[in-house]
Formats: structure tokens, sequence, C-alpha cells
């Protein structure tokens, strides 16, 4: 049965929203962070999922307005991982007039070898992967990487980095690779991952799935998206509350020497100040008449 002319047009309205919202919010980071400038070549990771085929999509939208002009190319990293699908992403990409290009490298018989079974094999991968697509960039005159990271992923790496590294730190909205040859930019950083899945899905993107590590159902970043869902449910909004304080950040009130000089902080001009060893080897200032 099919649907009824008020629920197709009430279908059509919400995925034009949706479709909005998510090309203001592109544009908003673009701007915010300057990602791309006049001239530039953007590549975009695509690795056939949801995140990636979304930020295509809406780069090319966002490109036809842009006030500035730039080049974008969509790049594939075929990992060489068992049943891959690889006529997908040529064919929807050839159908649609975007320049690519599909590096081969097989990676994914490296990281099986390496990797214990059941163990997380994500930052291996990720590394060869980046090392792969950071080459590829380096020959071929790219000026901005484009990764699919969204808001939620940003998010989920804060707590990771919290809970497992002791840092506060997580996914930046635009970087430099630490050789310095690279600028990396994310241009979904303020879109909701729900907002992606429902506009994927309208698409009606041909999603590719991850067999290297979508099955590893424990690994910590699942743990912490599912705290993060428990959350949300109890307390909507808080997600974006969170998120939203990664960028009013309050140096003197945490606790980094390196971000804020607490030594000099209501220093008596002319104290002497004691060094660390003098404090933990018990020492006080009679010591030093």
């Amino acid at each position: 049965m099919s649907a009824s002319p008020d629920a197709t047009r009430k279908h059509s309205y919400e995925a034009g929203k949706l479709a909005k919202r998510l090309r203001r919010q592109v544009g908003q980071a673009i701007a915010d962070y300057a990602m791309i400038e006049d001239g530039d070549k953007v590549m975009v990771c695509l690795s056939g999922g949801k995140d990636s085929y979304t930020m295509l999509d809406i780069l090319l939208s966002l490109q036809a307005k842009a006030p500035v002009r730039f080049e974008i190319v969509a790049v594939n990293l075929d990992q060489k991982q068992p049943d891959f699908p690889e006529h997908i992403l040529p064919e929807y990409l050839s159908e649609r007039g975007i320049p690519f290009h599909i590096i081969e490298q097989d990676t994914y018989s490296v990281v099986t070898r390496v990797i214990p079974q059941g163990k997380t094999m994500c930052s291996l991968c990720s590394r060869m992967r980046r090392g792969a697509l950071y080459q590829w960039a380096a020959d071929n005159g790219v000026t901005k990487i484009a990764l699919g990271h969204h808001r939620d992923d940003i998010l989920g790496t804060f707590f990771l980095n919290m809970f497992y590294q002791g840092s506060l730190k997580a996914m930046p909205p635009k970087l430099q690779s630490d050789d310095g040859k690279h600028v990396v930019i994310r241009p979904l950083a303020y879109c909701r991952e729900d907002d992606i899945a429902t506009y994927a899905e309208a698409k009606a993107f041909p999603i590719i799935p991850c067999n290297l590590c979508g099955s590893q159902e424990n690994m910590q970043r699942k743990v912490v998206k599912r705290m993060l869902e428990d959350w949300e449910k109890s307390h909507p909004g808080r997600s974006e509350t969170m998120f939203r304080a990664m960028g009013n950040i309050a140096p003197s009130q945490l606790m980094d020497r390196n971000l804020f000089d607490f030594a000099s902080l209501g220093a008596r001009e002319g104290g002497a100040r004691a060094d660390t060893h003098a404090w933990l080897g018990g020492s006080d200032a009679a010591d030093n008449d």
C-alpha cells in the first residue's frame, strides 16, 4: 500500500529540513575553523559508511554556492578485506560524476596477523590507513584531508581519553599532522550521528559495512557510546551541553600548569620560592639562612 499524499509531503518536508540543518552545521563548522580556503584541493576520505557518504554529499552541495572555489576528490582505501564489494564505490562515484581514486593496500592481512584474535584492531588499522591516505595526499597536491567524524565521535573520544588515558583531549575540528605536512578537517564536527543516519537512509547511500572492526562489540569506544546514549535518554540535551563545553574552556579553573601560570598567581614581588625538591625533602626557609 502506497503512502498517502499527506504522508509523502510530510516526509519530503522533514527530509528537506534535515538536509538544510546539516548543510548549515557543516557550513558553520567550516567557517568557525577556517577549514576550506580559496583554491583548496579537498580529499574526502570515503570509507563507504554513512558518515563519509554524508560528508561528501553535503560538501558537494555546499561547493556549488560556496564563497570560495575549491576542488573535491573522493579517495577510498581498499584494505583488501574478505568479500569487500569493490564495485560499489566506483559505480556510485562514476554515476554521480565525482572525481575519485581507489588506493589498494592490504592492511587487513597485516592487522589480523599482528593483533591477537579478540583484541582491538582500531589503533594499528587507523595508523596504517592514515599513512596510506597521507602519502596519496602528498603525492597529489591535496591541501585539506576531510574525515567524517561527527559530534558524537568527538564527544566519545573526549571521554575515552579522560577515562583510559588520563588526559582531556578529543578530535579537534581541524588539526595539522605531526610532521606539519597535512591539514585534517572534520566538516561534520557539529552534526549529530542520528541526523546523519537518517540522512543516509533517506539518500539510500550504498553502505559498505566494515568487517574488520565492526564485530568487536566490547571495544572501549562502544562502552562509552552506550554510556552517552544512556545519559541522553535520561537527560535529553546533555550531549549537546557537554559538546559545547569543549569549546568553552577556562584554563585557570583546571590544573594544567602548561596552560595557566598558577605559580605566578598571587605571588609577591621579590618573594622567595622553594623548588619541588625542597618541598619534598622537607627543607624550610631556616635551612637556607
